[in-house]
């Protein structure tokens, strides 16, 4: 018994090694182009990336009646060198749509976000998030809506 417990653990460790030795052909397989260019757009980030400067990036709704629809626009500007990207808006449920820029934003234009929030289903104390997928520094901006649902009679 004992020997075959020490027989099993040495070709166990035997495996091991010999799977691990070929660590050469991974490297063989990276693409040293994209490397480059990853590289590059690094650079390029840090040096000038997209700074995007809201008016508000919290909205209080106050209290609603459950099944309205509250309405807000967030107001924002590039304020880096670079032109600012939104590439999506991401929510956590369906009862939160916004509508953001699709094109380029210029280093000191102003555009808009619209967010809709429809309180139907919804009591009680909310908070929606919706985060910004970007080309900023940190990659993602985070706007929130807040407020009071009071449940329907």
């Amino acid at each position: 018994m004992k020997r075959s417990t020490i027989l099993i653990a040495f070709l166990a460790t035997s495996m091991a090694f010999i799977s691990c030795g070929n660590n050469s052909n991974a490297s063989s397989k990276i693409n040293k182009e994209n490397l480059e260019s990853a590289k590059n757009r690094d650079v390029e980030i840090k040096n000038g990336a997209a700074v995007v400067t809201f008016d508000e990036t919290e909205y209080d709704f106050g209290t609603v009646t459950e099944g309205e629809i509250v309405e807000t626009v967030f107001t924002l500007t590039n304020s880096g060198k670079t032109d600012l990207v939104i590439t999506d808006a991401q929510v956590t449920c369906g009862c939160t749509v916004p509508v953001w820029p699709k094109k380029p934003i210029k280093p000191g234009a102003t555009e808009e976000i619209q967010v809709r929030f429809n309180t139907n289903g919804k009591s009680n104390r909310q908070q929606k998030n919706i985060t910004l997928i970007t080309n900023t520094e940190s990659g993602r901006e985070i706007l929130t809506l807040k407020g009071m649902v009071t449940p329907k009679a």
